[in-house]
């Protein structure tokens, strides 16, 4: 077919204009659509940070020392002489106890979730029974802390020790080694790991914003009340008021609290659960609120007794070191140093007034101490938390604080008695008298210090 000319230069032009058309939608097509759908970058792999996990490593067992040997000698040279294996082997045998319950139920009920969403705000669940699941891969809380899940375990394994070898001292010189045993088990189970969980574990009072950084609510308080509430139930020991019970060797107790003093440095730092600098904080907190308190209980009672004693000292120190651990993490070190000086005259008053007025035999003043001493820190944790230090204190508050002491309080007293009395039932609670006046040493155990 003929075509004319003037038409086949017309659709040589269209087909031109129709290529470049087709070239410029192209390239504009390859320009936009990297903007339309860009392409979602990978989520970093949660790597094991080496740091935190020496930092975690230390203060594991800086915690430990803690309880063998720190408060066995503590509590050692506070006793009768003829008392002070027995009261030793308290230290020693809840160390070995609790860390065997931990592995099995502890871990789990205390720091898993429960799979009833209601039941989860009151005790974790099951999933960790004997650590199943746990490998060498595991990280807790992975993008956070990066340490591995064995070592966060072992690390609240210590404070689970530590707490019920607390208790020890409000029965001291009075408790037969087969219900301490049985006692402590039962405690563990059902005191310690359900508190651990309503604070740290996911459950209601950490939900409900009650601060409590290394252990003032779960630890300090829990076990003071527990220690009063068994100091009332067994009653006071034999010849109290009447015999001479001093201390048998305080230079035992001066070493011991000396290593609670240095312990308490991972017990405080290492539950910012890193190294980095609110660690530093907690840890310069923890050492200007001891020395404050220490000095605060010595001069109360230089003025009240008219001489400062080397048990009152460390005592302070020891009241300093209970009421800054839930404020540690919280307060500037002015404001450690306001929880010093305010718990070494309370704990001071409370120890050795309180005390007398009620007549209560609280043998090492657990309560007056520990149960005092955390009550006054969980309260000015919530008057004093400065937001420049960790920015949850910008939601505390007194009345939260209050909250979360009542209900602690209130289960650790309810529950600790009816265990008392189960432990009664089933294999009593206090040796004869004559044993209990011959001394636990030889009639529990069969040694004497010579």
């Amino acid at each position: 077919m003929n075509i004319p000319s003037t038409l086949k230069t017309t659709g040589r032009a269209a087909a031109s204009l129709a290529l470049v058309a087709l070239s410029t939608a192209a390239a504009f097509a390859q320009e936009a659509a990297p903007a339309a759908a860009p392409a979602a970058p990978a989520a970093p792999t949660p790597v094991l940070d080496t740091g935190n996990t020496a930092w975690m490593l230390t203060s594991t067992a800086l915690v430990l020392m803690m309880t063998i040997p720190g408060l066995a000698l503590f509590y050692g040279g506070m006793v009768r002489k003829k008392n002070v294996l027995a009261t030793i082997m308290q230290s020693f045998a809840i160390t070995c106890l609790v860390t065997v319950l931990w592995f099995m139920f502890g871990y789990s009920l205390a720091f898993t979730t429960n799979e009833s969403a209601s039941m989860n705000a009151y005790i974790g669940g099951f999933s960790r029974f004997f650590h199943h699941g746990i490998t060498v891969s595991t990280l807790w809380l992975p993008g956070v802390s990066n340490i591995p899940e064995f070592v966060f375990s072992m690390f609240q394994m210590t404070f689970a020790i530590i707490t019920p070898a607390l208790i020890a001292g409000a029965f001291a010189e009075r408790m037969k080694f087969s219900a301490l045993l049985l006692f402590m088990g039962l405690w563990l189970v059902f005191v310690y790991a359900p508190i651990a969980h309503w604070v740290w574990g996911g459950g209601f009072l950490g939900a409900a914003g009650v601060l409590d950084f290394a252990g003032g609510t779960v630890v300090h308080i829990n076990a003071g009340v527990a220690g009063l509430v068994c100091a009332l139930v067994l009653g006071k020991r034999e010849g109290y008021g009447t015999t001479n019970m001093a201390p048998h060797n305080l230079v035992y107790s001066v070493i011991g609290a000396s290593l609670l003093w240095v312990g308490w440095f991972g017990f405080n730092a290492g539950s910012e659960l890193a190294a980095d600098g609110l660690a530093g904080a907690a840890m310069m907190n923890t050492q200007v609120a001891t020395a404050a308190a220490a000095l605060a209980w010595m001069f109360a009672e230089w003025i009240v007794a008219k001489k400062p004693s080397v048990l009152g000292i460390i005592s302070g120190a020891v009241a300093g070191l209970v009421a800054v651990t839930p404020a540690s993490g919280f307060v500037n070190p002015t404001g450690a140093f306001v929880v010093g000086i305010v718990a070494g005259v309370i704990c001071y008053l409370s120890a050795v007034k309180l005390k007398h007025a009620l007549g209560y035999d609280d043998s090492l003043d657990a309560f007056g101490v520990h149960g005092i001493g955390g009550i006054v820190g969980a309260l000015l944790t919530g008057a004093l938390a400065d937001p420049a230090i960790n920015a949850l204190g910008k939601d505390a508050s007194v009345g939260k604080q209050i909250y979360g002491i009542i209900f602690t309080i209130l289960w650790t007293a309810i529950a600790t008695f009816v265990i008392l009395y189960i432990v009664k039932a089933l294999v009593g609670l206090r040796p004869s008298t004559q044993e209990e006046v011959e001394g636990l040493d030889v009639t529990q155990h069969g040694e004497v210090v010579p």
